[in-house]
C-alpha cells in the first residue's frame, strides 16, 4: 500500500494564498493551485476537501500573517502617528515594489469579489476588518487618553476613518503611483 505523500501545510497555504491573492477566487484553476503548491490534485483535494475549504484556510493564513502584524505595530511603543504611519506606509511599500504588479490586499479582494455571496466568506473577511479596527480604537483611545491626540476626538471615528484609508490605499494601490498613495497616508495622519 502507498504511503500518502506528506507535505508542509504552512508552505501549502502559502502558495495557495499567493495564486489565490494575484488571480482572484475564480480565476485560479484547480491547475494554478497544483502548479503553485507542488501537490497533485487528489493531495490537495484529500488534505482541504475543495477549492473553496483552500480558500478559506488561505485567507485565514493571510489573516494570521498581515493582520496579526498590523496589531503588534499598532499596539506598539511609540507615537501613534508614526504606529499608524507606519501600518499605512508598509501597504505603499509593499504595493510600489511588487513584481509582477501590486495585488491589493486577500481580505479586500475577497470583500469585492465574494462578499454578499459567499456567506462564509463574508464573515471571514468581516472579521479580518473588525480585529484592525479593534486594534486602531485601542490605539486611539490609548492616545487620546495619553494626551497624543485632543480630547475632542473620537477614537472609534478616527479608526473606522484610517481603516477606510488603510483599505483604500489597499485598492488604490493596483493603479495609482507612490507619491498618490504617500499624499493620502500624509492627509489621513493630518486628521489625528
Amino acid at each position: 500500500m502507498a504511503r500518502p505523500k506528506e507535505f508542509d501545510p504552512d508552505h501549502v497555504l502559502d502558495a495557495a494564498m499567493d495564486a489565490f491573492w494575484s488571480k482572484g477566487y475564480a480565476a485560479t484553476s484547480a491547475q494554478d493551485l497544483v502548479d503553485s503548491t507542488g501537490l497533485g490534485r487528489g493531495s490537495l483535494y484529500n488534505a482541504f476537501s475543495s477549492k473553496h475549504r483552500l480558500f478559506q484556510e488561505a485567507l485565514r493564513r493571510y489573516e494570521d500573517k498581515w493582520t496579526t502584524r498590523q496589531e503588534a505595530v499598532l499596539d506598539g511603543p511609540g507615537d501613534i502617528r508614526e504606529r499608524i504611519r507606519q501600518v499605512l506606509m508598509t501597504v505603499v511599500e509593499e504595493e510600489s515594489l511588487r513584481t509582477p504588479g501590486p495585488r491589493g490586499c486577500l481580505a479586500v479582494n475577497a470583500a469585492v469579489e465574494l462578499a454578499g455571496l459567499d456567506p462564509e466568506v463574508t464573515a471571514q473577511v468581516r472579521h479580518i476588518f473588525e480585529r484592525v479596527e479593534r486594534a486602531l480604537y485601542t490605539a486611539l483611545a490609548r492616545a487620546r487618553r495619553d494626551g497624543e491626540i485632543g480630547p475632542d476626538k473620537d477614537p472609534r471615528a478616527l479608526a473606522l476613518f484610517v481603516l477606510n484609508s488603510l483599505y483604500g490605499l489597499r485598492v488604490l494601490g493596483k493603479t495609482a503611483d507612490r507619491a498618490a498613495l504617500t499624499g493620502i497616508v500624509d492627509t489621513t495622519l493630518s486628521t489625528l
